[in-house]
């Protein structure tokens, strides 16, 4: 009997990232969920596992290099990687921008992403079929005004998947790009605005339908379970009210 595949989420805890670990284990992965937030994971893998599921917590900072490599021990092989992991702090412009959050924010979303993946790419290669995703933005590909540290962040995550794939052609690992557009979830917004749930109310205003955790972990499960010779390599996925990154239709 074939081994279940395993599938590593990172930033589980909430959002996006538990939204995806629901929809492979429904696929059939057994889930490692990770996060900083242990209690969030385990109570995560405790409803998965009681839904018959297969699911592990295992509470991890992906900016710490040494944790890091400590947690890549336990896996010979694995089937898929998600960098879901990252986040945005605030929205100053440039001029006055904190240094402190552009730093937090480089080192969640593009060194994280490259400490999980450089960790875990032997793992995924000893598989003979891995796949790692890379869940970025639309900020990842275009501009707008208060967004450059979370911009340059994304940007250099994208630019990381776009040079992976490059590198590794050939070997039985793919690379998968996911940007989602305007995303209504419980903390990205009110983690960006600081706890402030009115700034972050005003983002989604007046919007018909922004997409929702599970409308990205949908197409995060869709783009995994394709046939292992098809690669998506960068996925864009808008609400139908977003036209772009500035252009947005709002009913106020």
């Amino acid at each position: 009997m074939a081994a279940t595949p395993i599938a590593v989420v990172t930033g589980a805890s909430s959002g996006i990232g538990a939204a995806t670990a629901r929809t492979l284990a429904a696929e059939g992965f057994r889930v490692v969920l990770t996060a900083r937030r242990k209690d969030r994971i385990e109570a995560l893998a405790a409803e998965l596992n009681e839904a018959g599921h297969q699911a592990t917590a295992y509470a991890l900072d992906v900016t710490d290099r040494a944790a890091v490599d400590e947690f890549a021990t336990a896996f010979r092989s694995l089937a898929v990687l998600v960098n879901n992991a990252g986040g945005a702090l605030g929205a100053d412009p440039v001029a006055t921008g904190d240094p402190a959050d552009w730093r937090q924010m480089y080192e969640t979303n593009v060194i994280g992403t490259l400490n999980v993946t450089q960790a875990l790419l032997p793992a995924l290669t000893a598989s003979g079929d891995g796949t790692i995703v890379v869940l970025s933005s639309t900020a990842a590909l275009s501009s707008y005004e208060g967004g450059g540290g979370y911009v340059a962040a994304k940007h250099g995550e994208h630019v990381l998947a776009e040079t992976l794939r490059l590198e590794i052609v050939g070997t039985p690992v793919r690379v998968i790009e996911v940007a989602p557009g305007m995303v209504r979830t419980e903390e990205f917004a009110t983690t960006r605005f600081r706890g402030d749930t009115e700034k972050a109310a005003k983002v989604y205003a007046g919007v018909d339908a922004p997409l929702t955790a599970e409308d990205v972990a949908d197409t995060i499960g869709w783009a995994v379970t394709r046939p292992s010779h098809v690669n998506i390599d960068l996925l864009v996925v808008r609400p139908r009210a977003q036209a772009s990154n500035t252009k947005v239709h709002r009913t106020l």
